[in-house]
């Protein structure tokens, strides 16, 4: 008599997946190498300290509100409903962009008061600052090519699919903006 074993069947990654999750752990490496140099360098004595500015609260939320958009709208997309998740799906868009925005007028109200990021008349902790942030804001812009991308391919009405792979990759992606976010808002406000 013979017995056969059946080993369970490992669920495998989906490719892009994992390639996703490599880029944010080098994403997250280069951000925690970022910060640890500002905690170092703000050890000088050339140190500038000064608020950051009102307007980074609005973009804070904004971000936050915008996770839970595209939270619901891999929601909606896998109860296939696709109205609800075209609407979601818009509305995350638009606050990446208000996110964005709002920050590059953060950035005006920095200059405004006095604080010069980079070039001549600079402080290092106001280039931290703009290189940071700037950085993230990239990554935002990033997230929201790519929400564009399945932006167009929901309102194309040539392709039907329905893997969610793609609005999952994304999702993922997006959550992890805003988290980094929240990270480097934090870290920004108290260290």
């Amino acid at each position: 008599m013979s017995s056969s074993v059946t080993s369970p069947e490992r669920k495998k990654i989906h490719p892009h997946k994992f390639t996703l999750w490599v880029a944010m752990g080098s994403i997250v490496m280069m951000f925690a190498g970022l910060t640890s140099a500002y905690v170092v360098k703000k050890s000088q004595s050339n140190w500038l300290e000064f608020p950051l500015p009102k307007v980074f609260w609005y973009s804070t939320a904004a971000i936050l509100v915008s996770s839970l958009t595209i939270h619901l709208a891999l929601k909606a997309f896998k109860a296939r409903q696709m109205g609800r998740y075209k609407n979601l799906l818009t509305v995350t868009v638009v606050l990446g962009l208000l996110f964005s925005v709002l920050q590059w007028m953060g950035f005006g109200h920095l200059q405004q008061s006095g604080v010069q990021l980079f070039g001549v008349g600079s402080n290092p902790a106001a280039s931290f600052l703009g290189i940071i942030t700037g950085l993230h804001v990239l990554h935002v812009l990033g997230g929201v090519i790519a929400l564009l991308v399945i932006f167009f391919r929901a309102f194309s009405s040539s392709r039907k699919t329905y893997s969610p792979v793609s609005i999952e990759i994304v999702s993922t992606y997006w959550h992890f903006v805003d988290i980094l976010w929240i990270y480097l808002f934090i870290f920004l406000s108290v260290v």
